[in-house]
Order: C-alpha cells, then structure tokens, then sequence
C-alpha cells in the first residue's frame, strides 16, 4: 500500500494555523480494460508532530526487524557453508 502525503494547514482560533498533513493510503488496481489505476484506500489527516513521532517508532521497529533478518541469514550461511 503506497501513500501520499501532502501538507494541510488548519486553522486555528485567533489567526493561529497549526500544520497537518494529509496522507492518502492507495493501492493499484486493474480497470475493466486492464490497466492499472490509483486507488484512495482512505484518508487521514494528522499534526505534523505526531506524524513524525509515528514514523519515528515505525522506522525504530523496523530497523530492530533488519537486525534479526541479518542474524536469520548470518545463521543461514553459517549452516551452508558448513558442509
């Protein structure tokens, strides 16, 4: 699932305007004549600084996920190149 992200300005009472973004989830699809098109899964709109954290921990997580995938493959060849 892709997304696109974009910036959204909210405004604010007294003139104050607090940032957002806008990120649409979509995913490719085929039309009836075969082609792919872009799909709007769905839309959320969230403060600029909650995004960032979100992807902050994302990115966390998944470079604690890239370290056991490396362990895995280490372990892997290490049985391989035993024989």
């Amino acid at each position: 699932m892709a997304k696109v992200i974009v910036e959204k300005n909210v405004e604010l009472a007294e003139q104050a305007v607090e940032k957002q973004v806008e990120i649409k989830h979509t995913r490719t699809m085929q039309d009836a004549s075969g082609k792919d098109v872009e799909v709007v899964d769905f839309v959320e709109n969230k403060n600029i600084d909650e995004a960032i954290s979100e992807a902050e921990a994302r990115k966390t997580t998944l470079e604690a996920q890239v370290v056991e995938v490396d362990a895995e493959l280490a372990d892997f060849i290490a049985i391989r190149d035993a024989e």
